[in-house]
């Protein structure tokens, strides 16, 4: 889309327009803060772009179709993503990016009853501002509520669409993963899945958009159902997400299906046959290898060790005594 400046008038008073009651119910007495139209068709946010220098300017309306007088103040706040990957609004942060640059004619505007007060504004986008998407929001708060409209400022020069898919795992009959994006445009991701067992394929699912505006350098966990899989089975899953602006990243992970139950079962059983075979062993042969092989702890020069008897040259019978030849040097 080609670089956009508003070239709206900065009023120094927030103007007022008068409201016919006809348009609003009698229970209907909430206030609402919407993009102002001037003229055009409806707009659900702000949408404005510009180099880094630009001053951008704009008219945010708030309706008041209530029975009495309201008092609204404006501020401006920097766009996150909730748990969910949704995008969220740091309300309660201090502005550090869009939220900073935005000034309002009025931060404070005291709005009759049943009137639409239109405040100008301007985004001043700093000099040296990385290109790319800085989403934001207006805040207006009055009488205990704040409610937000979105501001999605895009910064020209060259940008980047590019993701990751990280810590694939699959686990509690879902597959949990992380996305994050590396690039500088807002993200809205499509994500299939494929799984393939040692018997074939298990698990196929086409390309979906998920509900995630993944902002730039955030990351979001997200869960995938699966709640049929396998039995029993060895299954390498793999995700594949997509994105515009030519993004494309995949992960994958092995998983193994094995009923526990049924495991645990077979091996007690395993080991109580093995006991039993150990058992009947040592009782048929355990003596017949002691009386065999064993022999006897005795002490020899201050020294323990294991000998054998000697047998007597007359009689063949172990006598168990060790003999030993000394050399006299005699001849016999």
């Amino acid at each position: 889309m080609p670089f956009v400046v508003r070239a709206l008038c900065l009023a120094s008073m927030a103007s007022v327009t008068v409201l016919g009651v006809a348009p609003f119910s009698v229970a209907d007495d909430d206030w609402s803060v919407v993009p102002s139209t001037g003229g055009r068709d409806g707009r659900p946010y702000f949408y404005a772009e510009g180099a880094p220098g630009t001053v951008l300017e704009d008219t945010v309306s708030v309706r008041n179709p209530g029975g009495k007088p309201l008092t609204v103040r404006f501020r401006g706040a920097d766009a996150d993503n909730g748990g969910d990957g949704a995008l969220s609004v740091r309300a309660r942060a201090r502005a550090k990016d869009t939220g900073a640059w935005i000034t309002f004619a009025e931060r404070t505007v005291r709005i009759p009853a049943r009137t639409r007060a239109d405040v100008p504004f301007t985004v001043s986008v700093p000099a040296g501002t990385a290109p790319g998407d800085h989403p934001g929001a207006i805040l207006a708060s009055a009488g205990g509520r704040t409610a937000a409209v979105r501001v999605h400022l895009r910064v020209g020069g060259p940008t980047l669409s590019a993701l990751t898919v990280e810590h694939v795992k699959v686990h509690d009959g879902r597959i949990s993963y992380e996305l994050v994006n590396r690039g500088t445009t807002v993200l809205t991701p499509k994500l299939a899945v494929h799984a393939e067992g040692l018997f074939g394929e298990v698990l196929d699912r086409a390309p979906r958009t998920l509900p995630v505006e993944l902002l730039p350098g955030r990351r979001v966990r997200l869960d995938e159902p699966w709640s049929d899989p396998p039995a029993l089975d060895g299954v390498d899953v793999e995700l594949t997400v997509t994105a515009a602006g030519g993004a494309h990243a995949g992960a994958g992970t092995k998983a193994w299906f094995v009923p526990w139950a049924a495991a645990v079962a077979g091996a007690l059983s395993g080991l109580a046959v093995c006991a039993g075979g150990a058992h009947w062993f040592v009782r048929r042969y355990g003596r017949r290898f002691g009386r065999r092989f064993a022999g006897r702890f005795v002490r020899r020069r201050g020294r323990p060790g294991w000998v054998g008897g000697a047998e007597s040259p007359r009689t063949g019978v172990d006598t168990g005594v060790d003999t030993e030849a000394e050399s006299t040097g005699a001849v016999t």
